[in-house]
């Protein structure tokens, strides 16, 4: 029998882009880094907050709930990935159009 892994969030927070704009962001980021890393991003039916700094209505943007977490077996303290993954994610997501936004932070909670 296998020993039951724990889910433990890493990086937590938003993606998002302009809704007439059609991208597939797993066309910029993987969906797993090693060590057991996984990348997860689901749609939102709608933004968090009503307008960003700029003015611009955030009705008028994509927005995906964004988290990054890993599944271990033992206790350990996985504050220890957060700057890797971080410089990891801030490469590709830099590589995605210049129209999707993104605001991501430390989130290192178990996930029950």
């Amino acid at each position: 029998m296998e020993p039951a892994k724990t889910a433990i969030k890493l990086l937590q927070g938003y993606i998002w882009h302009p809704k007439n704009l059609v991208i597939e962001l797993s066309d910029y980021l993987p969906s797993k880094l090693e060590p057991d890393i996984h990348l997860l991003w689901d749609p939102m039916p709608a933004a968090p907050f009503t307008f960003f700094d700029d003015g611009t209505l955030s009705a008028t943007q994509q927005f995906y709930q964004f988290t990054a977490l890993t599944l271990t077996e033992t206790e350990w303290d996985p504050a220890g990935l957060v700057p890797w993954l971080a410089e990891t994610l801030q490469i590709e997501l830099e590589k995605t159009p210049a129209e999707v936004g993104w605001q991501l932070s430390e989130d290192l909670r178990e996930i029950t």
